[in-house]
């Protein structure tokens, strides 16, 4: 008789569901229905007697977790869940590691840590080493401990192979750390795997304890873990074998978190006997919108063998639309939305945008806004809420309003000044007291009772900032001013020098918001700095409308993964914004990139488009842009329509050339590309509002005379990597290499026709 589970399965999901015991493999495509086959499977083997605390489920979060137990318990009943080991890696770990943290020194009350806890005390062990946190980022120090950690490369390893200035003090710092938090009788985040593999490896009798515990051990999204959580689901499963993963390496997008895609690709070497199963069906996307995503990842050469189908209908054509700037991609994609919604009827939940970057949200935000449309920000922080944002709109404030003392206190000491939290209470009541603003006493910091001589003179440099900027705004234009402003804080220079991801995210988002001024007062001749201000303010009025559910999603396309949508846009694809600049000259950084994009495309159900813009306002300033190369190579395909973001078809050559403010200047244009039976131009029209403003690409312009001096051993400076020295050069004119190892970001290596390395 057959099992209930497997009544309204596909074959293959039956099959994967109802496997034969020993290692296995769940290929579970994009939208194939991967939670429904590992809560099923789970049901299974309950229904076939297996104990609940005889299987161990492990996810990457909570709410996962929590969701497979529900579903589990609907199709078993709750008594045979409720002994389930199901959760995350790490709160199973900490959980096993309660039970047995005296063999390793610790008592079981340990503390774990979480990052600020650690930066914390990263902070005081260099410290203690005389190691100056100016010259070396305690923040870029943790990160890499981190990294390390995660890899399984203890201190010793680490000390064997530095090589440069940074990593040799991060050497000299990992092992103090470890022991200071020994010391503390703590754990970071990181050790809750570490030291779980340590006690399994020290310490066999426990091992054991939990090998014959868990005869079935099942991991969820097996494609996202790290070398860490590879060994110790590796060492769980020796003795049964029974261990099923469930992934899909072409949704592998979190490398940067320490993922390693080759856990899943090389499952079949690591366990020879190993059945796969594939499931290949997809119920979530048209034809169109599968056939696309599958040019597209096809393109990547390290992938497990799949195909994935739909019996759903072929649907409408995926829209890639040519925008003239980022301004215009946001019209576009509100315009397109309201269509949608009058004609189609769908809501405004239905429709997601998912952009690369953060920072691209600002103009996407600014078009919802001027529409009057809700949206809701998923997996980040709106953009003018963001720290950064809002420091530097606390000194716009202040120059307009020396009354604004919250604004005051929240950026008097950032960047860093060395004006302490004590100082700010006596110069808050010394204000108080005399019924003034706070800005009015740093006039004259020195009658202020108990500051110190040095004390007072970087108060009073702060107020001078403050007012030589006051003075400065019926001289100045606005856009000027408060670029001038920003600069001279020195929080750009700060963001960047801390050169971590978060930091350089920031910097990134900075550099977006004067963007944003730029555009402003370029497009509002009468707006003053206080107008600028007030439409800010009612940016943040409208967030705050958190409980409306029907809301248009704005997010990035990391934070997309697991969801879908009726309607999705994917904004933003230019060469250096997507793929990023950071990955365009590195196959390994290049295929993750089209598997995010991948991600991306098959998040959509029934319409996707996706957008370019000719050219891209970047640090205040229009410059070029060329359409990305995944655009092209998902070209081949009559799954694909060109449109221009007003709504009219490039259809042929002489549409193209009547368009008066058509530019072709991508890989897509370039003389004339097919797509499908429909050929496009890229024919310039000098008539074009942009035919005087636009460059050649940008990688054309490069000086190649540097690239000729890049030799072995010679330091150069990068844009984005900062400096390093060339290990080794290879090749010769367009197609030379070279591997340089960068302070702080490790070996890179880069073709040097695009990299524009500076001699130093």
């Amino acid at each position: 008789m057959q099992s209930k589970l497997l009544i309204g399965l596909n074959q293959a999901q039956q099959d994967a569901v109802s496997g034969s015991d020993g290692p296995t493999m769940i290929v579970a495509g994009a939208g194939s229905g991967k939670t429904k086959v590992l809560t099923h499977r789970i049901g299974y083997l309950l229904e076939q007697g297996i104990r609940p605390w005889e299987i161990l489920s492990l996810t990457f979060t909570n709410k996962a977790a929590g969701e497979m137990k529900e579903r589990i318990s609907k199709l078993v009943g709750s008594e045979l869940t409720k002994d389930l080991w199901m959760g995350t890696f790490h709160s199973v770990f900490a959980r096993i590691l309660r039970r047995h943290a005296e063999l390793l020194g610790y008592t079981v009350s340990f503390t774990i840590y979480d990052s600020d806890d650690s930066l914390g005390l990263i902070k005081r062990v260099m410290e203690q080493l005389n190691i100056a946190r100016d010259q070396f980022n305690p923040n870029a120090v943790r990160s890499r401990i981190s990294s390390l950690k995660n890899n399984l490369i203890t201190p010793s390893d680490f000390t064997a192979i530095a090589r440069d200035f940074f990593s040799e003090r991060v050497a000299e710092i990992y092992p103090a750390y470890l022991k200071a938090l020994k010391g503390s009788n703590a754990m970071d985040f990181d050790d809750l795997l570490i030291k779980t593999i340590e006690l399994f490896v020290h310490h066999p009798q426990a091992l054991e304890i939990y090998q014959r515990r868990f005869r079935y051990v099942l991991v969820d999204e097996y494609q996202d873990t790290n070398r860490a959580q590879y060994m110790v689901v590796k060492l769980l499963s020796a003795i049964h074998q029974n261990l099923t993963v469930v992934g899909d390496d072409a949704q592998s997008i979190y490398a940067f978190r320490g993922a390693d895609i080759k856990n899943i690709l090389d499952f079949q070497t690591d366990y020879p006997q190993a059945k796969t199963f594939r499931l290949e069906q997809n119920y979530r996307s048209t034809g169109n919108i599968l056939a696309v995503a599958d040019i597209l990842i096809k393109h990547n050469k390290k992938q497990l063998d799949k195909t994935l189908f739909t019996k759903n209908p072929k649907g409408e054509t995926v829209k890639v639309v040519e925008c003239s700037d980022e301004r215009e991609e946001g019209a576009m994609v509100v315009r397109t939305i309201e269509d949608e919604i009058r004609k189609e009827r769908y809501s405004l939940a239905d429709a997601a945008v998912l952009y690369r970057t953060n920072a691209q949200s600002r103009a996407l935000e600014d078009a919802f806004r001027r529409q009057g449309i809700p949206y809701v920000i998923v997996g980040g922080v709106a953009f003018y809420k963001r720290k950064e944002i809002k420091d530097a709109l606390a000194y716009i404030r202040l120059i307009v309003n020396p009354a604004d003392s919250e604004s005051l206190l929240r950026v008097i000491n950032f960047p860093a000044r060395g004006i302490g939290e004590t100082t700010l209470k006596r110069v808050t009541e010394f204000a108080r007291e005399r019924g003034t603003y706070i800005l009015d006493v740093l006039l004259a910091p020195e009658f202020i009772p108990q500051i110190k001589p040095n004390t007072a003179v970087k108060l009073r440099q702060f107020y001078e900032l403050i007012e030589k900027y006051r003075k400065l705004i019926p001289e100045l234009s606005p856009s000027e001013l408060l670029r001038a402003l920003i600069d001279e804080t020195g929080m750009l220079v700060e963001l960047k020098s801390e050169n971590t991801l978060e930091s350089l995210a920031r910097y990134e988002n900075l550099k977006e918001f004067l963007s944003a001024i730029t555009e402003h007062f370029s497009l509002k001749s009468d707006a003053t700095i206080e107008s600028f201000l007030e439409e800010i303010s009612l940016v943040s009025d409208a967030d705050k409308v958190d409980g409306a559910k029907n809301v248009v999603t704005l997010m990035t396309l990391h934070a997309a993964k697991g969801l879908e949508f009726p309607l999705v846009f994917i904004c933003g694809l230019e060469e250096g914004l997507f793929p990023n600049a950071n990955s365009s000259f590195e196959d390994f950084s290049l295929e993750e990139e089209r598997r995010l994009l991948y991600v991306g495309i098959t998040r959509a159900m029934r319409k996707c488009y996706l957008t370019y813009a000719k050219s891209r306002l970047k640090y205040g300033e229009y410059s070029s842009a060329m359409a990305s190369r995944f655009l092209e190579e998902i070209s081949a395909t009559d799954a694909i329509e060109m449109i221009t973001s007003y709504g009219s078809r490039i259809s042929s050559l002489k549409a193209s050339s009547q368009r008066e403010d058509f530019v072709g200047n991508s890989p897509l244009f370039n003389n004339s590309t097919t797509i499908g039976s429909r050929t496009f131009s890229a024919r310039r029209k000098e008539s074009s509002p942009y035919a005087q403003e636009e460059a050649p690409d940008s990688y054309s312009q490069i000086d190649t005379s540097s690239a000729m001096q890049i030799r072995k051993g010679v330091r150069v400076q990068h844009e984005i990597f900062g400096e390093g020295r060339v290990l080794e050069v290879s090749g010769k004119g367009d197609n030379a290499k070279a591997i340089v190892d960068f302070v702080g970001r490790g070996r890179k290596n880069l073709m040097l026709k695009f990299a524009n390395l500076r001699l130093l």
